[in-house]
Parts: C-alpha cells; structure tokens; sequence
C-alpha cells in the first residue's frame, strides 16, 4: 500500500500503464548561424502554440471550458516576451536553441518555485510543461500520447501535466496515480473535472508500479494499492459500487432548496476563479458565487488589465448568475505574488507583508480601475465587493470611502450601478477573528476564509510538511475563531458565509450551522454533497454537538467526535 495527496475522490481499479516520458537529452553545440538558430526555436515555438490551441480547442468539449483555460494560459506563459527575450539573447550569445529553453526556463522555473503563494508554484509545473513541448519540437521527439488507453487504465506517471490530460479519453481511465502535485495543482483540478479517482504525490510511483498489474485507486483517502489480494479487490469494489450509489444518490438534491432538516435555509454558493468557471457553478446547481477569485484576471495578464477588461469580465458572471448574488473578491496579491508589472519587492515573510488590500491601498489609482469597472458590473445582477486580509476597521472604512468616490465619478458620468452595492469582509486574519463585532459595524457581510484563518491562528504553514499537523480547523483555537465571526455577524444582523475548504467539510457542517452561518461556498464538484450533509441536521441536534465540540481540548478529540456522530 502506497500513500500520497487524495486529490479527486472515487475508487479506481484497473491495469496500470506507467507513461514513460520522452528522452529529451541533448548535447549542446556551437552555433554558426544565429538567426537561423533563433528562427529555429521561433518555429518549435510556435509549433508548440499551433499544437497547445489544439489541445485547447478539444479540452473545451472533452472536459471544461474553465479547464481548458489552464491550456491557453500555456499559450500565454510560453510567448511571454521577457521569456522568449531571454533566450533569443541566450542564442545571440552563442548558445543553442536547447541550451537557451533549459537554461532560461530553468531560471524562471526556479523564480516561480521559490515563491510561498501556491498558485505561483503552480506556474513553475506550468513552465515545466512548456519546457518538454518546446523541446521535444526543437528535438524532433513526441510527447507523452495519452488519448490511445484501453478501457479500464490506471495511469501511472511523475508528473500529470495539462498537456498529457488534453488527451486522455476519460471513459478509458479507471485512475490517476503521480510521483508529484498537491490538491490545488492543475493536475489535480483537471483530474477532479473529469471525475477520475487521483492520488497525487505517491513516492517512487513510477518504480513501485509497473506496466500490467492491477491496481486500486482510492482517491477518497490517498491510498494507492499494487496486485491487491482477492479479499481486498472484493471490498474495495463494493466500496467502489457503495460510492457510485452515493453519487447517483445526490442527484435527488438537484434543484433542491438547501435547509436544515427542520426547514432552515441556507444558500449554497461556488468559489470560482474565472468567468467563464460560473457555466460550471450553475452545472452543479450552484445558487450563488461566494467567491469570485479577481486576481486570476491580473495574473494572466502581462499589464493591469484595464477597466474594461475587468468590468466585462464582471458582468459576463452577473449576468451567467441570472441575479443571483456574486461576491468578487478585489485584487488579493503582493508580497510572494510577484506579479512582473506590479513591481513588487521580495520579501523575507510575506504573508505578513504588503499584500491585498495593504497593497491596493496604498495604490489607490490602481485599486480604483478595479472599483470602477465592480460598480459599473453592478448595473448588470447583484454583485457584491469582498474586501480580503481586512486586520482592522480603519482598512474597511478606506475602501468604502473609496467606492464612494468612485459612485460620484460614474454619476457624473452619466454610468449606471447599484447604490446600494455591498461592500464586505474576507475575515481570514486571526485580527479580524478577535474583532468581528466592530468589523460587522462597518462589514455589509463577512466570508469566512478558513484556509488563511487556519494559517494565521495556529501560525503554520500547510506547505511547511514539518508543521503540516497543526494546520487544521478542528484545533479549538480555529474553531473559537470561526464561532466568533459568525456570531458577531449574526448579533449585527449582516450575511455570515464560509468559502475556504472547510465549508465543504461535512464533519463540520452542523457546527457552522449551530452558529448560524448563512452561505456556504464550495468547488462545484462539492455542492449536491454539501447540500446533503446540511439537510441531514437539524438546529437543535446542530446545537448539542456543537456545545460537546466546543468542550474538547484537543483537534484530535474533536474530529473523534465529529465522526462519531457523522451521518
């Protein structure tokens, strides 16, 4: 048995089929001619475009249009001036087409990797990938093809990029085991998109599993097991059968009104990343955005994008979301988001540094395109301004000040909005933990980020592995925090929502409604189970395990008692 990162849910059994890499070794040489050299790399460049669009085009219709996005963006990355300046001038300088991608590539693999923001690290698996494309043009060599799989294949690999997924006929794959990536890598986004069984990040994978063998993929837990014995291949297919029922068992909670077991109702939001992921929200029966992710449009861009940019991308989600609510997160980057044009210094530590709305703050003109063009979106469904890393009140009342300069400009203007637009809070800061009830003064609503709120009260990393056990909302001191916010918000009478990763965790969803949480916001996969898991509790059973939690002392007492009382 082999463990690793369960990254998409499911039981796969089939036959492992280990994709071997291409051999894209090479020995440098001399250049006699270096325009033709660079016009050499300029062609397996833009043969790698030619083929990646491709990739693109057929992932719109074989997985999702939002995953196929992650394709375009290697579109994006590998024409990237400051990249492929760099190694024409690598050429220039008598280096070969080869050693100039490595070598740059390289560089800005490492930039990326060094990085504390996952979703930069996840740049560095992007460059990777662009890397082995354009080298395997420049060598003449094919990549890995994995569109040709029998029924029934458990794919085994070091690394599952974009590209090799743009291929893979999912009735084919039974699972996907890899040597790397975590839950939030791309690999693990597509694999969740096409609902194949993963467990990423299982050591030596390549070496301990080989062509051939059957395997069982238990992406539930992250366990991988090689020629399991009869009695094991047994009960893992009658798990396997007992987890398909449950899937089709959520389809009952399709168009369902989401509400406690005694009738009280709650809204079951989605967290997004782009415009276009809202098709996939409405697909899983979302009833509202609970986070739209802004930054996403800034770190695809190689400027700021413009006012326009930014208010059609707004309101093409208002208006997919049919005036339903949607809650756009502002601008949460700086300090280890090195966004080039932003100009950002490094820093020693810098989720405590200059980022979010410390940055945009300090940048009003900037923060301001981005206020404008919410405002302007506004005119279109009900969307609502999150303000994130918020420590004190002073940081509320500025940006509020701010969208009110904003409403005079576009009156003046003769520009259309909602005057009454909400403005509120990412409370994610163990700050805003302690003060909820002077926030929600000032707050129009609050949404739990527990990811971050999870960081900053046990003050561990979850990428650090050697403080990764203290990075759980079961810790009282996460829970305290949690309660807090929602009951300030409440007392104040303002919407109280969750959109981190907890609020799809069914163990602790008859806390959050015991404390009277209005919104949960999940991944569109995790919506029909969410709903589920509200509708099995009611407020006075919600209650009474809350009050037995909020008696434990320690994380492992209390996830003990959430699972003995799990239904």
């Amino acid at each position: 048995m082999y463990e690793g990162v369960n990254a998409s849910e499911g039981i796969g059994i089939g036959t492992v089929a280990v994709a071997v890499e291409p051999d894209l070794t090479f020995t440098p040489h001399a250049v006699d001619d270096v325009e033709a050299e660079k016009a050499r790399f300029q062609a397996a460049l833009d043969a790698f475009c030619e083929k990646t669009a491709a990739q693109a085009e057929h992932m719109k219709t074989s997985v999702g249009e939002a995953e196929a996005e992650i394709m375009s963006g290697h579109i994006m990355l590998a024409q990237d001036p400051e990249l492929t300046s760099s190694i024409k001038s690598s050429i220039e300088g008598g280096t070969c087409a080869e050693q100039a991608l490595v070598e740059t590539s390289t560089m800005f693999e490492n930039m990326f990797l060094s990085m504390d923001d996952e979703m930069f690290r996840l740049r560095a698996a992007d460059i990777a990938d662009i890397r082995t494309g354009i080298l395997a043009e420049l060598l003449g060599r094919e990549v890995v093809d994995l569109s040709v799989l029998p029924a029934g294949t458990i794919i085994v690999v070091h690394d599952l990029t974009p590209s090799m997924t743009a291929t893979i006929d999912k009735k084919n794959v039974a699972g996907i085991v890899t040597e790397t990536g975590g839950r939030t890598s791309h690999s693990a986004i597509i694999a969740r998109a096409l609902e194949i069984p993963a467990v990423l990040s299982v050591s030596n994978a390549c070496g301990a599993l080989h062509n051939g063998m059957t395997a069982i993929v238990d992406g539930i837990h992250g366990i991988v097991i090689g020629e399991p014995d009869e009695e094991t291949l047994a009960d893992y297919t009658k798990r396997a059968e007992q987890f398909a029922a449950e899937k089709n068992a959520l389809e009952a909670f399709r168009g369902k009104p989401t509400v406690t077991a005694d009738g009280v109702k709650k809204v079951l939001a989605c967290n997004i990343g782009n415009p276009d992921d809202a098709k996939g929200a409405i697909e899983h029966d979302a009833e509202a955005i609970g986070l739209f992710r802004s930054e996403f449009l800034f770190m695809d861009a190689k400027s700021l994008p413009s006012e326009e940019e930014q208010f059609d991308a707004y309101r093409k989600v208002a208006v997919a979301m049919k005036g339903a609510p949607v809650i756009i997160r502002t601008l949460d980057v700086g300090g280890d988001k090195e966004i080039p044009y932003l100009k950002l210094v490094k820093e020693e530590n810098p989720f405590m540094g200059y980022r979010a709305i410390r940055y945009c703050l300090d940048n009003p003109d900037e923060y301001k395109v981005q206020l404008r063009a919410l405002l302007r979106a506004s005119a279109f469904g009900d969307i609502k301004i999150m303000v994130p890393m918020v420590t004190c009140v002073e940081e509320i009342r500025a940006v509020k000040a701010l969208v009110e300069e904003c409403k005079a400009e576009l009156r003046e203007e003769g520009r259309k909005f909602d005057e009454n637009i909400q403005v509120g809070i990412m409370t994610e800061t163990a700050a805003s933990a302690n003060i909820p009830e002077l926030l929600a003064n000032e707050a129009d609503f609050f949404s739990i980020g527990t990811n971050d709120l999870t960081g900053y009260t046990m003050a561990a990393d979850r990428g650090n592995d050697k403080v990764a056990y203290l990075y759980s909302w079961y810790y009282p001191a996460v829970l305290r925090a949690i309660r807090n916010i929602i009951v300030a918000g409440s007392q104040a009478g303002i919407m109280v929502g969750m959109c981190g990763e907890a609020a799809a965790d069914p163990l602790l969803t008859p806390l959050l409604i015991a404390w009277g949480m209005d919104e949960f916001s999940t991944s569109a996969p995790s919506i029909l189970r969410t709903r589920k898991a509200i509708s099995q509790w009611t407020v006075a059973e919600a209650q009474e395990l809350a009050d037995k939690a909020l008696q434990c002392s320690t994380a492992e007492e209390v996830k003990a008692l959430l699972e003995a009382n799990a239904k």
